[in-house]
């Protein structure tokens, strides 16, 4: 896979302390400390972020720091020119209605980008319980293909059939995997690493059987700064992640 640059986005400053991306060239954005971007995103942060992304393109491996800059998936995906598919997995909605005067928040972000991302034709949402997906308003659920965490056992029969017919945008929230595999700040789910590369492989494998790739990928789901512990783990899905995407041809 043809992906162009490794960004990690130094929100808090949890990745100075792992080492997954060591031997590779990657390129840092400053964000750290900056004001109004925790969990929410205001109208001034956002502009400040649009600013220091604007020279990465969409076609790129982003590391967006913990679950709480979710929403960081809606802005990079203003930068996709041309109809596409949203692949998210992750253990919770990300569907919420905004409970601050439509201010973009981590837990809102998939529905901001129905309602504002013309471009996207279908999401596929994988992880959630069925009881979080109940309570998504249904004028979200129009574009959404939902694959629950009770229905896990036929997700792989999903995946051999998984659609080609558009780009591919995919947007992993570590916080899917058990907590064996990954340390997060939120509530977690039950797939293991080994599952979700499974999973992955099966996707990736059938785009590039029909000569197609994904055309950008982010990656959420670190631990607080003060929960220190859980870098190791975290520090592993990460490398086993990256060498998956940044392995492929």
């Amino acid at each position: 896979m043809k992906l162009k640059d490794i960004v990690l986005m130094d929100f808090s400053g949890i990745y100075r302390e792992e080492n997954f991306y060591e031997n590779e060239s990657v390129k840092w954005i400053n964000v750290k400390g900056l004001p109004g971007s925790n969990c929410y995103c205001d109208e001034e942060a956002m502009n400040q972020i649009r600013e220091k992304i604007l020279e990465f393109p969409i076609n790129g491996i982003h590391f967006m720091d913990s679950g709480n800059y979710h929403y960081m998936s809606r802005i990079w995906l203003e930068k996709m020119t041309e109809p596409f598919r949203l692949l998210v997995f992750d253990n919770h909605t990300d569907m919420q209605p905004p409970a601050f005067g439509g201010i973009l928040s981590c837990g809102g972000w998939i529905a901001a980008s129905l309602e504002e991302l013309p471009l996207l034709q279908e999401v596929i949402l994988c992880g959630p319980d069925e009881e979080a997906y109940q309570q998504v308003p249904d004028e979200w659920k129009k574009k959404v293909r939902f694959l629950s965490k009770e229905k896990k056992t036929s997700w792989k029969a999903d995946f051999r059939e998984f659609p080609v017919d558009l780009p591919l945008y995919l947007s992993i929230d570590k916080d899917v995997l058990c907590p064996e595999d990954a340390c997060t700040t939120w509530s977690q789910g039950e797939v293991t690493l080994e599952e979700l590369t499974e999973y992955l492989e099966m996707i990736l494998g059938r785009m590039a059987s029909c000569g197609q790739q994904a055309v950008g990928i982010d990656i959420c789901g670190e631990c607080d700064p003060d929960q220190m512990e859980g870098c190791d783990v975290n520090d592993r899905a990460n490398r086993v992640l990256l060498e998956l995407f940044a392995g492929k041809e």
